[in-house]
């Protein structure tokens, strides 16, 4: 499996209002650079350059690089790669059918914040922009988000 199975394109999409529904946690200082198939989003500080990991599933909200550069080789790194594209997941996602199309990321259909799990059964594919949109508003609802 590569990063390419592991990621999914976005640039047809308007990076600057993408994760609008995150706004309350990323308050107009981030923007997506990256994006994993399963669901979670990679964004670059407009201020300082520092990348972070967004967790849409329980609302984490962590620091990964420093920089674009730094990020980069992290992605060279098996361990990096394991812990933070969900690859037993998306491998067991793929074997059972669950291919995404153009503009689709994987999404739980029960959210987890709403006791959903990381289960085959729960996860398909989703327009990218509704992913991102729902889990937003839910995280947020729920007040789970951290920073």
């Amino acid at each position: 499996m590569t990063l390419d199975d592991l990621t999914v394109n976005f640039s047809h999409l308007d990076r600057d209002s993408l994760l609008s529904d995150w706004e309350w946690l990323l308050g107009g200082e981030y923007l997506p650079i990256l994006l994993s198939a399963s669901g979670d989003a990679f964004v670059q500080s407009v201020n300082n350059g520092q990348v972070w990991w967004l967790d849409t599933g329980g609302g984490e909200f962590t620091q990964v690089a420093e920089s674009a550069e730094e990020f980069g080789r992290l992605l060279s790194s098996k361990d990096f790669v394991v812990e933070y594209f969900a690859v037993q997941m998306v491998g067991d996602l793929l074997q059972s059918g669950k291919i995404l199309s153009r503009g689709q990321i994987y999404s739980l259909s029960k959210p987890y914040l709403l006791g959903g799990m990381y289960e085959l059964s729960n996860i398909d594919p989703t327009d990218i922009e509704v992913h991102f949109s729902l889990t937003g508003q839910i995280v947020q609802q729920v007040g789970n988000g951290k920073s």
